[in-house]
C-alpha cells in the first residue's frame, strides 16, 4: 500500500534568469516569494504557500518553456510502477524525484510526499 497526491505545478522557463521569471510569475499570480522545494538550488525559485497548499514554482530549464505537475507520494518506486501500469513511462531519475510521461506525452515528476495533510489527504493505492 502507499499514498500520492497532487503536490504542485512546476512553471519551466527556459531562461538564464530564474529572478526575472520568479518575479514576474510571482506578480501574475500575486504569490510572494518562498522556499520552494529545491532551497539553495540555483534555477529553482519558490513561493510561499499557505498551510498545507500546492507547491508552485518556478524552474529554470533547456528544453521548452512549459508547466508540469509533481505528484507527490510516500513510495517513488511504487508510484511510478502504478502508473506505467496506466501507460507512462519513465524518463529519468533525479536524485529524490522521478520525470516521468504520459501516454498523452506530458511530462510530470514523482517527488517525495511534503505537505502536512499527506497522510489524511492522500489518495490510498493497493
Amino acid at each position: 500500500m502507499h499514498r500520492s497526491q497532487l503536490g504542485g505545478f512546476i512553471i519551466d522557463c527556459q531562461t538564464d534568469d530564474i529572478e526575472a521569471a520568479s518575479q514576474f510569475w510571482g506578480a501574475a499570480l500575486r504569490l510572494t516569494p518562498g522556499p520552494g522545494s529545491e532551497p539553495g538550488q540555483p534555477g529553482y525559485a519558490g513561493y510561499a504557500r499557505p498551510h498545507n497548499g500546492l507547491n508552485i514554482e518556478v524552474q529554470a530549464v533547456d528544453h521548452q518553456s512549459r508547466i508540469h505537475i509533481d505528484i507527490e507520494t510516500d513510495n517513488i518506486e511504487a508510484e511510478c510502477a502504478r502508473l506505467e501500469r496506466l501507460g507512462a513511462r519513465r524518463i529519468k531519475a533525479v536524485r529524490d524525484w522521478v520525470v516521468m510521461e504520459a501516454p498523452t506525452g506530458q511530462r510530470f515528476c514523482i517527488v517525495p510526499a511534503f505537505r502536512e495533510n499527506f497522510l489524511q489527504e492522500a489518495n490510498v493505492w493497493e
